[in-house]
């Protein structure tokens, strides 16, 4: 049954303080749900086992474009010698067993080519709905079998015994009765319980339970949690994307509406809502407690799924849900519909007519690494005229159809990962857009000073630095990707002769809270220089001389700091006393030529995250009481034995966690 439990006894397990001693080094997560696909299961593990910094983006990238079978023989070869725990969340089928382990029929007990047993205490850790599947996984043990709650335990997660005993009930029914109600209230709660479970079978009347939860919610965040629908089950949602979702629905609204830059701080405030409501669950936090991925748990999304479609919010097109030859287009979309999620079957999909003129958002979602030509992609443009979303992340396409620049009303477009390498000129028509995601062009065109209405721009790893004019873009708030030479051209008036870093406090870069730059460049210029909100740094491959700390550490609102390669080629870097006054967040990415990091005493009072290369030695980290997480990166496999990592050591289990990333 779902929602009994045991994605959450799973998860007591995999963080309990004993199994974190015994697999220090090696463990993983990875959801699989009722349309198991081996190979994004694959990839959620590699992610977590080998990719565990963002530090080499490219190598990552080829990884994803491997095969199925690719996948699965690199992942037997990075866990063959290693003492792992891998946990397989709600595994559906005894098929589905077998392709993920690739066991053989004729000999089910044996784990077959991608999860090796090398006899050193390596686990698999199951759930599932079906008994048979954990007894064909391993008939050796006999399964854990959740039992429904009794009363009195069920009084013990401080509910009432209205709720058959199923645990995300009682949390949920919780969350609603947590905040001040009066005696009217729980009554009328109460009886309305009452009702429906006289009325409706066990699990119909825990459906109408959870909906209690949803009547519940304040008006501005139902949109938000009806959008969750739009999802794939079990997704694991980055709740930056889904943060711009929002904004670009129209969903986000601040405190006084000319107040965009407060629109992600808004929308991070509705989730945790949600999240306190029971109604989300949380997958990754950063090191901040801040939630960085969340997911739906197949009851809620089953909820937001049936109340979404009461009110013609969204429709969806996968697998369990296929276009019919033998059912009318009216019947499949209604023309009232304002949102459709596609989920596979995208040739179709392009090839129905579509009766849906008043179409807000379209998100496609390649569960299942079909192609998507460019033959396919017209229909957007000529069907929906008043699109605000339209996100194509995943779905490969050779190229954007110029029609694309017809839709006025688009606030956001997610081109990531499509393998996209150049998008057409008319994308400067955009004018109402806000949000550009896209990464790996071979060049960025130069009408993106056009969209002025822009607030986040996502462009990394573009091939040429050809001009970019970007200083008409008054709302910026993210600009990540951007190279020196770009800025440079944008900016000549205000650049040097000896290739500083330009001034950046242009009326352009008023709101810029994250920047993420890219080149060489010699030195950086005055502190006074840089936007005065920036709060998210990232320099790469700047090659500079001088070290950089005495001008970044006057920085007032900086929290976080990442270097990576060759963005510093001296050998040492100090850090002041009163540096850094807010950073929570420093990474040195591949800087092995720095041999010396000191730190004074009263610098960065507020660090939490640490990584550095296993060559460099700390001074002053023993002063940083607020460190949880510091990690020692090691690209060489030279063991490390520097007086810095003998100190991190001894502080290992008593003041925060120490990681060893060999990659």
């Amino acid at each position: 049954m779902g929602g009994i439990g045991k994605t959450t006894l799973a998860k007591k397990v995999y963080n309990h303080t004993q199994v974190l001693k015994h697999f220090p080094d090696c463990r993983a997560w990875a959801y699989v749900s009722q349309d198991c696909r081996p190979r994004d299961v694959y990839m959620q593990i590699i992610k977590q086992l080998v990719f565990t910094s963002t530090k080499d983006q490219q190598v990552l990238e080829m990884v994803e474009k491997l095969q199925e079978h690719e996948l699965g023989d690199l992942l037997h070869e990075h866990l063959e010698d290693k003492r792992y725990l891998i946990v397989l969340d709600d595994v559906w089928s005894c098929r589905d067993w077998n392709c993920l382990a690739k066991v053989s029929s004729n000999d089910p007990d044996c784990l077959g080519n991608v999860f090796p047993d090398g006899g050193n205490g390596s686990r698999l850790l199951l759930t599932t709905r079906d008994k048979d599947v954990a007894l064909h996984a391993d008939a050796r043990f006999t399964p854990q079998e959740m039992q429904l709650l009794s009363k009195q335990k069920s009084w013990d997660l401080k509910m009432v015994d209205k709720c058959n005993g199923l645990p995300l009930a009682i949390v949920v029914l919780g969350g609603l009765l947590s905040r001040n109600m009066s005696h009217t209230e729980w009554t009328k709660v109460h009886d309305n319980i009452n009702a429906y479970l006289a009325k409706e079978g066990s699990q119909t009347g825990v459906m109408t339970v959870l909906n209690l939860s949803y009547i519940d919610l304040p008006s501005y965040l139902k949109p938000c949690f009806l959008h969750l629908s739009l999802f794939p089950e079990d997704y694991v949602i980055s709740t930056r994307k889904l943060f711009l979702l929002w904004i670009a629905e129209g969903f986000v609204l601040s405190a006084e509406q000319a107040d965009q830059q407060s629109m992600k701080v808004t929308a991070e405030v509705y989730l945790n809502e949600l999240i306190n409501r029971n109604l989300i669950q949380v997958v990754r936090m950063s090191v901040n407690a801040r939630v960085v991925e969340c997911r739906v748990h197949d009851l809620m999304r089953e909820l937001a799924i049936r109340k979404a479609k009461e009110q013609n919010f969204f429709r969806t097109h996968d697998i369990a849900d296929p276009l019919s030859s033998s059912t009318s287009n009216s019947s499949l979309f209604s023309s009232k519909c304002r949102r459709q999620s596609i989920y596979s079957d995208m040739e179709r999909y392009a090839s129905v007519e579509h009766n849906t003129p008043y179409l807000r958002s379209l998100l496609f979602f390649n569960l299942g690494h079909e192609i998507c030509r460019i033959s396919q992609l017209d229909f957007i443009g000529k069907c929906f005229k008043v699109l605000r979303v339209l996100d194509l992340e995943g779905v490969e396409v050779e190229s954007l159809p110029s029609i694309v620049g017809t839709l006025i009303h688009l606030r956001y477009l997610g081109l990531r990962h499509t393998g996209l390498k150049l998008l057409p000129l008319s994308i400067g028509n955009l004018r109402s857009l806000q949000t550009l995601d896209v990464n790996n062009l071979k060049q960025v065109p130069n009408v993106i000073w056009k969209i002025q209405n822009m607030r986040y721009l996502y462009m990394e790893g573009q091939k040429y630095d050809i001009p970019l004019k970007i200083d008409t873009l008054e709302n910026l708030q993210v600009l990540s990707g951007i190279t020196f030479k770009q800025w440079i051209q944008n900016n000549s008036s205000k650049a040097s002769k000896e290739s500083s870093f330009p001034s950046l406090a242009m009326d352009s870069c008023l709101y810029l809270s994250k920047l993420d730059i890219k080149g060489h460049m010699q030195k950086l210029s005055e502190t006074f220089q840089f936007p005065p909100n920036l709060s998210q740094l990232t320099l790469d491959s700047c090659r500079l001389d001088c070290d950089p700390m005495p001008i970044l550490e006057k920085l007032p609102k900086l929290l976080t700091l990442r270097l990576r390669a060759k963005s510093y080629l001296g050998t040492e870097m100090h850090v002041s006393a009163n540096g850094f006054p807010q950073l929570k967040v420093f990474q040195l990415f591949e800087l092995s030529k720095v041999i010396k990091l000191n730190i004074e005493n009263g610098a960065i009072p507020w660090l939490m995250q640490l990584h550095c290369h296993f060559s460099t030695r700390i001074f002053g980290v023993d002063k940083l009481s607020n460190l949880v997480e510091v990690k020692i990166v090691n690209d060489s496999m030279i063991p490390s034995f520097s007086p810095f990592t003998r100190f991190l050591r001894t502080y290992r289990s008593t003041r925060y966690h120490l990681y060893w990333d060999h990659s």
